[in-house]
């Protein structure tokens, strides 16, 4: 489908470039601005050749201008480096799924279940605010809506804890996040 020298756009994200270098399904591409990246092919997407040659031109002229000021003019870079806690870069993640838990779930009551994946999650978050964690993420899965109705019981008796559902793009519906102030009396 692609081909050396074809001009593609990224999808989802704003790029475009010519395609340099294919290898299975990853595709490299040089953008307008003259970056490398790589991507796989079913992420990009063929326009006409037209634009290719407009692009071609455009970057060999925009490249040696690029070139003759970069000589002329060094440019001083300066930078802020924002400082970050380890502790807020860490997010505990929790499973709760049965099968995770438990070897022997197949011969278990749903109540004892039930009773497992909370124990797990209060056991969990206890860890989490005597080691001052932040942030943790329980996964329980959509089902039926009765272990996330119960964790959010649980979440409401701590004052220190705020639940939400979790990022939808990284852990879908099934997730709750709860992030654990500090300090608080």
């Amino acid at each position: 489908m692609l081909s050396k020298g074809d001009y593609v756009h990224v999808l989802d994200e704003d790029e475009e470039g010519i395609v340099v270098d294919i290898v299975n399904d990853i595709v490299t591409i040089e953008t307008k601005d003259g970056f490398v990246l790589m991507y796989k092919s079913n992420e990009l997407l063929k326009v006409s050749n037209h634009a290719d040659q407009e692009f071609k031109s455009a970057s060999t002229v925009g490249s040696i201008h690029n070139a003759l000021q970069d000589k002329v003019e060094p440019k001083k870079r300066s930078f802020v480096k924002e400082k970050k806690s380890r502790k807020d870069e860490f997010i505990l993640e929790v499973d709760l799924h049965i099968e995770k838990l438990t070897k022997d779930y197949a011969r278990m009551e749903k109540y004892d279940m039930l009773t497992l994946q909370l124990d797990t999650a209060r056991g969990q978050l206890e860890f989490a605010i005597a080691n001052r964690i932040p942030r943790i993420v329980f996964i329980h899965g959509v089902g039926e809506g009765i272990l996330k109705a119960e964790l959010e019981y649980l979440f409401s008796r701590y004052v220190e804890v705020v639940a939400e559902d979790a990022n939808y793009q990284k852990y879908g519906l099934g997730a709750t996040q709860v992030y654990i102030k500090q300090n608080v009396r």
